[in-house]
């Protein structure tokens, strides 16, 4: 269990329980008590408030009202959060907008330094628009969850990406492209690349994406996107 997982663990636990020992929770993490004290010293750095009581019947508490004060979520996950939000606004479907903005904002300015410029560069690469109407949509499935971390090293890294993807006939073939932009028409996604096998831009339906992973090494130049009317670039984050 990676230390992150382990974190969350605890807090879990001591949420639930409410009070709990360390010899507990070192089995339930299934690491060793020093770990483990490690961790609640970790904890406590990034602005839970954790209680000891000692003595027989002691043990660990976690304060009802604490929280972190640190932000823990890694770029695709605030990403994911944010093209979340862009894309219910593009379908004109976005409730409580006000809310969803202020709790972004609060979540944006917590992330540090070079989080934050990441995510910018990110977001950089994200379009959205409205679909046609003409477009067939009874096919959509769900996307995979591997995608979006992919996509992080791709257009972060300028890493060419390697994909099986099926297209309308569902023909499966392998696709190894350079990643320009990512694309939001509700409710499709799509993945716009320039593909060096057809010296070309093509957009990929991100639904028919499947096994993507960054080919190491392969590095490519940004290009120039020409999207239709009506598609524009997702608002900024604050400065």
């Amino acid at each position: 269990m990676s230390v992150r997982l382990r974190h969350e663990a605890i807090v879990r636990s001591l949420r639930r329980n409410g009070t709990s020992t360390v010899a507990n929770l070192a089995t339930e993490v299934r690491a060793s008590r020093r770990t483990v004290l490690r961790d609640i010293s970790a904890l406590r750095d990034e602005g839970f408030v954790i209680h000891s009581e000692p003595g027989r019947g002691g043990g660990l508490q976690l304060d009802p009202q604490s929280v972190q004060t640190t932000a823990r979520l890694s770029v695709a996950e605030v990403f994911a959060l944010l093209i979340s939000v862009a894309s219910m606004r593009a379908a004109g479907n976005l409730p409580f907008a006000g809310l969803a903005d202020a709790g972004l904002a609060k979540i944006e300015k917590a992330l540090p330094p070079d989080k934050m410029r990441d995510l910018r560069r990110f977001l950089g690469c994200l379009y959205v628009g409205q679909l046609s109407p003409l477009v067939d949509i009874s096919d959509r499935e769900a996307m995979e969850p591997a995608l979006l971390p992919a996509f992080e090293s791709a257009f972060l890294q300028r890493q060419s990406l390697g994909f099986q993807y099926r297209d309308a006939k569902g023909s499966v073939t392998s696709r190894v492209v350079e990643p320009q932009a990512m694309l939001i028409l509700p409710p499709l996604w799509y993945l716009v690349a320039w593909d060096p096998a057809r010296t070309d831009f093509r957009h990929f339906r991100m639904d028919r994406i499947s096994r993507p992973e960054c080919i190491q090494g392969a590095s490519f130049r940004r290009r120039r996107v020409q999207f239709a009317d009506g598609v524009s670039p997702i608002r900024g984050l604050p400065r």
